[in-house]
């Protein structure tokens, strides 16, 4: 075992021997590699953690406080992390990748699809379209940055964050046009952004090698489509293997299916992005099982920890204030706040003309936009992949202005999407507006304020839905699973009737 874990660690600390060690590291005398690894992943763990307290109480995502954690720990701050060990976790990116647009497929129901139709997908292809034309146009013809980096960044600033947006959503219990229409878009938008960077991506390399022509442009997108099918093949192997399968079984060969899927990408040097999607979009609506995502959602976690702290390692203090001369003689920090205001910008006024053309009232059309400023997962993770491909000061330059934004909109994105859903009505604070029921006095007598009260808690009570799950969503998944576990063990199953539904529950 040990010599397993010695093989494993030399093939991440491959570097001279000044970049696998810290300050800490020496002042600790630890010369064991595999202690280094496993140390500085704990650090990596534990940094994300601790300030996950603090940016709860400010209100802040985690992503944010991840993407801190790295900084504070990376080479530029406090230098807990070994340069080497940063280096040689890149592979994270995908992994952690995989498991996001994994998950971003539970949403393309195509019975829901089809209810939508095509105005949906205009509203998405516009905001999205426009936002990167505006980064595209504001950094290439007014920056005059280069046309390759100018290209890669506009397609990345078409992504958008669900999850600040989606959060907010359950956090206010909004419901509406507006909101139907919110999260049909964000579903769709990491679409567009994947095949917008697909494009991007073909477009940079074959600028770059000189060789600009239509079957070396096109290629690049071909493979992304072969990825696509191949993603719904997978899909499909994902149904038929999970079949009456075990728990810990399913998370197993669920999870085996996605590193074999992303290792294949790698061979091919395309992104598992889209395949993992067209996955989940193939295995959701072939078996219509969400228990795989929640099962999968207790797994990804320290992933996508690990993912974004080391996104943060990555991310250089320094090369904010000062120019590349790869991309142009303007600073990275001033690219930065052009690239945060113009994608505002089109995301905004995209979704305003999408949602005029496709005929929405005036509260979706004025306020859709503000709904569509977080980003961070999706971008962070193609700006990675991208720095990995383009190479050297642009790719660090690329990165760097991706990380820096992303946290500036993860600030923002939640205060912005609440703010939307308040003005389209979508929610209230006001108990007059919950209470769709009118409320009458019996008599002649006016009502008093404790009366009135106890009449509008009644009539919310009569339009809340039926709860018929003792257990909340997450701990029902728990309580299946323990069930299935003690019920090959032979433990005795006690009936127990509950007022709503009969339920099964066993002793320990």
């Amino acid at each position: 075992m040990k010599l397993a874990c010695e093989c494993l660690t030399e093939c991440f600390l491959r570097k001279e021997c000044e970049t696998v060690t810290t300050p800490l590291i020496e002042k600790l005398n630890i010369t064991s590699s595999v202690s280094i690894v496993i140390i500085s992943i704990s650090l990596m763990l534990f940094g994300g953690f601790v300030m996950t307290r603090i940016t709860k109480r400010l209100k802040l995502p985690n992503v944010t406080a991840y993407i801190v954690a790295g900084i504070l720990m990376g080479p530029y701050c406090l230098n807990l992390i070994p340069v080497g060990l940063i280096e040689r976790m890149d592979f994270i990116a995908d992994i952690a990748l995989a498991f996001i647009a994994f998950s971003t497929g539970e949403f393309f129901r195509f019975s829901t699809l089809k209810k939508s139709g095509v105005k949906v997908l205009l509203i998405t292809f516009l905001e999205a379209c426009l936002a990167s034309i505006a980064v595209f146009i504001a950094t290439h013809y007014v920056l005059g940055l280069d046309m390759v980096f100018s290209v890669v960044l506009a397609a990345l600033a078409s992504a958008t964050a669900p999850a600040s947006t989606m959060m907010t959503i359950r956090q206010t219990h909004a419901k509406g046009d507006f909101v139907d229409t919110l999260l049909q878009v964000v579903a769709l938008d990491d679409v567009v952004g994947l095949v917008a960077y697909s494009i991007a991506i073909s477009i940079a390399l074959a600028s770059m090698t000189g060789n600009f022509q239509a079957q070396n442009v096109l290629r690049p997108i071909i493979m992304n489509l072969f990825a696509f099918a191949l993603g719904g093949v997978f899909g499909l192997i994902l149904k038929f293997l999970l079949h009456k399968r075990s728990t810990d079984n399913r998370l197993i060969v669920s999870i085996a299916l996605l590193f074999a899927f992303c290792g294949i990408c790698a061979l091919m040097g395309v992104s598992s992005l889209l395949g993992c999607m067209s996955m989940s979009m193939i295995y959701i609506n072939t078996s219509d099982d969400e228990r795989l995502f929640k099962q999968l959602n207790y797994f990804s976690p320290p992933l996508l920890l690990l993912f974004f702290v080391r996104s943060g390692l990555n991310f250089d203090l320094g090369a904010i204030f000062s120019s590349s001369d790869h991309i142009g003689s303007t600073s990275l920090l001033a690219v930065g706040v052009v690239y945060f205001v113009t994608r505002i910008l089109g995301k905004y006024i995209g979704a305003f003309l999408g949602c005029l053309l496709a005929g929405k009232n005036k509260k979706v059309r004025n306020n859709l936009g503000l709904a569509l400023i977080p980003q961070a997962g999706v971008a962070i993770g193609l700006a990675a992949m991208g720095a990995r491909t383009l190479g050297g000061a642009m790719g660090d330059a690329l990165e760097t202005i991706i990380l820096a934004s992303s946290v500036l909109y993860e600030l923002i994105g939640p205060a912005c999407a609440k703010l939307s859903l308040y003005l389209s009505g979508s929610y209230s604070n006001r108990l007059d507006d919950i209470v769709t029921e009118t409320v009458k006095c019996d008599g002649h007598e006016p009502e008093n304020e404790v009366e009135r009260l106890i009449r509008q808690i009644q009539a919310i009570q009569k339009e809340l839905p039926a709860h018929n799950d003792p257990f909340l969503e997450d701990e029902q998944a728990y309580d299946e699973a323990a069930y299935e576990h003690y019920a090959l063990t032979g433990y005795p199953q006690v009936s127990y009737q509950n007022t709503r539904r009969k339920a099964d529950i066993w002793t320990l």
